[in-house]
């Protein structure tokens, strides 16, 4: 990893935030006629195959370690389900409510990281991590009387794919992000055919199997491809720029889902919404700018003389 090209890495990160919430609004499309369980299989499996090109290329393929095989397995179940209950929530609520409530996740991170990496976090991150919260219970509270406990779905998400990359953590120093994204890929494709071959016949809509008709062929195989691309974006941004420069920015996200979802399936979030998106946000960047002061701060300590 070389953290020297920002402009770049910054960039890419922008990318990623513009073209992720597209993923969604296909993802939303394709649900109204496509069971939750098939499209996320769709969304791993197309990216397998496009990433395959790319490990053999970068002669990444390499088998994974054995002790590496149960977190990848592990991995690729959390980020199954935090797929899954966040594709469910957008067949009824709004894109920008959905990821607005989904970003308490950087909070349930670091607080994960304090509980099971041993990182440190003081009074003043707990605190950011509570007004984070707070802001998703305003989203959440007339969420829930509107569609139900669907609402509480990418809070799922959010606790699913903290972690996941709380492993992610643990493994990303021994496999470059590529290959590491194929096998991810790889993995969950391999875990969720069995379960959609063996329940889908039995009532459950969500796993239900259907052969896309029409433009449904377009909104599920777009799912596919556009994450593929998108969290190659997001690999590479933090390749050529430091977390700490490009985290802020996600939050780009929500301009861009408020956008989509205005367009095309005419949802605008309200006032409550965006008050709670509002302290989310401000939390949220509390905690980056405060990270990037402390680097700083540390970068220019004296050195103890060895």
């Amino acid at each position: 990893m070389t953290s020297d090209r920002p402009v770049l890495g910054i960039l890419l990160m922008v990318g990623f935030c513009f073209t992720a919430p597209v993923m969604d609004a296909f993802a939303k499309l394709a649900s109204d006629t496509i069971g939750v369980g098939q499209i996320v299989a769709f969304r791993f499996g197309i990216q397998a195959l496009l990433l395959l090109p790319a490990v053999m290329f970068l002669a990444q393929l390499a088998w994974p370690e054995r002790r590496d095989w149960g977190l990848h397995i592990l991995r690729a179940a959390l980020i199954i389900v935090a797929t899954g209950a966040f594709f469910s929530a957008l067949r009824v609520m709004p894109i920008a409510d959905a990821i607005a409530i989904f970003f308490v996740e950087p909070f349930i991170l670091t607080l994960l990281g304090a509980l099971f990496l041993g990182e440190s976090i003081g009074w003043r991150r707990i605190g950011a991590c509570a007004v984070g919260f707070v802001g998703a219970l305003v989203i959440i509270r007339p969420s829930l009387a509107v569609f139900g406990l669907v609402a509480a779905l990418p809070l799922v998400t959010a606790f699913c794919f903290a972690f996941y990359m709380v492993l992610t953590r643990r493994i990303a120093r021994r496999i470059p992000p590529v290959a590491l994204q194929f096998w991810t890929a790889v993995a969950a494709t391999l875990l969720i055919l069995p379960i959609l071959w063996l329940t889908h016949d039995r009532g459950f809509q969500p796993l239900a199997l259907t052969m896309p008709q029409g433009v449904a062929w377009i909104w599920i195989m777009s799912v596919g491809v556009i994450a593929s691309i998108s969290h190659m974006m997001i690999s590479f941004a933090l390749k050529f720029a430091p977390a700490a420069t490009i985290a802020p920015l996600q939050y780009l996200e929500i301009v861009a889902a408020t956008t989509l979802g205005y367009y095309i399936f005419d949802d605008l979030p309200d006032a409550q919404t965006f008050l709670g998106i509002a302290l989310i946000v401000a939390s949220g960047l509390y905690v980056f700018l405060r990270e990037r002061r402390l680097e700083r701060a540390a970068m220019l300590a004296p050195q103890p003389p060895v």
